[in-house]
């Protein structure tokens, strides 16, 4: 039986990935946060609360000897890397480093696949945007996703680790409470006028949860793993405006929506994901927008509203 070792196991997309692996019939150990009650036991094998970087997690690579590592811990926030750039740094590169290092040591053969961001193009000179484009971040977030795909490029080349990089746009689904779908959603249920920020021409491309589980099993089984790296989303454009009115019709079809034509520090205009990289490996999307938002609207309003 295959071992996959998951980072930020407790996190929004931790959730959906070891479910994926656990259902594929592998052996999943997670890592995370918080406590064993809020964590998807149901999924794991073993579950190790801590903060990384920690020393215990020489004795936890040791002991699983995973044949994958998912890294999906660190930070997800542009606003907070902004406000605390050395915060950002600490749970994203330092601890990236860390656990290449741990990895290196002690489980040599160990497949890391890295979740980085689409946050490392900035704003693109075209869409879409392939692997291959020019990488220029515009918030720490981005420079730091950045730094921790060159530190497996850096394990890769002159230690022989095997690594992957997964540049995910914007990922939603049940169980996120932050990001662009979740501020719509939670606005629209509890208010009578939204304002938002922006023109709304603003675009993005939505990749739901569940796909980039999908994904990552697909990257574990598939990829070189020769530090490729891959984008991961969709490859369609979605206008924030447009957003606005697929989830204003369902929670609130009275509401007054109002844009207030201010981006801030940090945030891209466009997005849109070239794919064909990763469809190369036979991996394609199967949750639409309107599917995957209607199941996303539905447990907002369970979590809002009750």
């Amino acid at each position: 039986m295959k071992r996959v070792l998951i980072t930020g196991v407790t996190g929004f997309l931790g959730r959906y990935i070891a479910r994926q692996f656990s259902q594929a019939g592998w052996l999943v150990a997670g890592i995370g946060t918080r406590p064993p009650e809020n964590a998807p036991l149901q999924d794991l094998s073993h579950y190790f609360q801590l903060i990384l970087p920690s020393p215990d997690l020489v004795a936890i690579t040791q002991k699983l000897q995973p044949d994958v590592c998912i890294h999906c811990a660190g930070r997800a926030s542009v606003e907070l890397s902004v406000s605390a750039p050395a915060s950002d740094f600490q749970a994203s590169v330092a601890m990236t480093f860390h656990l290449l290092d741990t990895l290196r040591i002690y489980v040599p053969k160990c497949h890391l696949i890295y979740l980085s961001s689409a946050a490392v193009y900035g704003n693109p000179s075209f869409i879409p945007i392939s692997e291959s484009q020019d990488t220029a971040p515009i918030s720490p977030y981005g420079f730091h996703k950045l730094m921790g795909e060159q530190l497996c490029l850096e394990f890769f080349r002159v230690y022989q680790l095997p690594t992957t990089i997964a540049r995910i746009f914007s990922a939603y689904g049940a169980g996120l409470r932050r990001q662009v779908v979740w501020d719509i959603c939670q606005k629209v249920l509890t208010q009578n006028k939204v304002k938002l920020y922006g023109t709304g021409q603003e675009s993005r491309d939505f990749i739901h949860g569940i796909d980039v589980a999908t994904a990552m099993l697909v990257l574990a089984e598939r990829s070189s793993r020769q530090a490729d790296i891959f984008n991961l989303s969709t490859g369609v454009e979605t206008k924030i405006e447009d957003l606005v009115r697929l989830i204003a019709a369902r929670l609130n079809p009275e509401i007054e929506i109002e844009f207030d034509g201010i981006l801030p520090s940090g945030v891209p205009c466009n997005w849109q994901a070239d794919i064909a990289k990763i469809q190369q490996l036979s991996f394609e999307p199967k949750v639409d927008l309107e599917k995957g938002l209607e199941s996303f609207m539905q447990w907002c309003r369970g979590e809002i509203i009750g």
